[in-house]
């Protein structure tokens, strides 16, 4: 996992004026960062493990800031965004928010404001990253359980009994034992209620 110290804060805006101010503002609270003139040199760079926030442009020659938020929408990419937009732009603000935007602010911006904002993005940056990882993870234990160990698993969780559950599968109670001794190994559960969790988490970030 990345941690704040390694996240970027990405500056995609046609404007040099802008960009430098942009860039001077943030290192000032000591965020790293890069700065691209254009969405195709952005592009041309980054990669969707990258963690960090994209500070983003709508109006730009070539591909526009919403038409690049869609390509990382369809690439995957979960980074959060936060547009910066003139008056005027209403019809792309709305396109934008609803393709998932972290925030759209108006310029001439507030610098409190976008530094709160970018905070903001950049902690929900590290949060998604965290929740997928968990999912990863979650899923790599689960993968290396057989067929009978995942029938235990679900009935487990369900609370069934050992004894229940060698009933329903007609196996003997000493196998279920066996079987659920294993499974909370490859599961990496040192008690029924870790493994209850670690059950119920998957549950609500899927």
């Amino acid at each position: 996992m990345p941690s704040a110290a390694e996240q970027t804060v990405f500056i995609v805006d046609d404007e040099s004026v802008l960009r430098e101010s942009l860039r001077f503002l943030l290192e000032s609270i000591r965020l790293r960062i890069e700065t691209f003139d254009s969405a195709e040199a952005f592009l041309s760079s980054y990669t969707p493990d990258r963690a960090g926030c994209l500070v983003l442009d709508v109006r730009m020659p070539g591909i526009s800031g919403p038409e690049l938020m869609d390509l990382l929408n369809r690439s995957g990419a979960t980074i959060p965004i936060i547009f910066l937009s003139a008056h005027g732009d209403v019809p792309l603000t709305v396109r934008a928010m609803k393709g998932g935007a972290f925030d759209f602010l108006q310029k001439p911006y507030n610098n409190q404001e976008f530094l709160d904002r970018v905070r903001q993005a950049l902690a929900l940056d590290l949060s998604n990253r965290s929740q997928r990882k968990r999912l990863d993870d979650y899923s790599t234990k689960l993968a290396t359980l057989t067929l009978r160990e995942r029938q235990i698993l679900e009935r487990v969780v369900d609370g069934q009994s050992n004894k229940l559950i060698a009933r329903e599968l007609g196996i003997s109670y000493k196998t279920v034992e066996a079987h659920r001794s294993r499974l909370m190994r490859k599961m990496g559960a040192a008690s029924f209620a870790e493994l209850l969790q670690q059950v119920l988490k998957h549950a609500q970030s899927a």
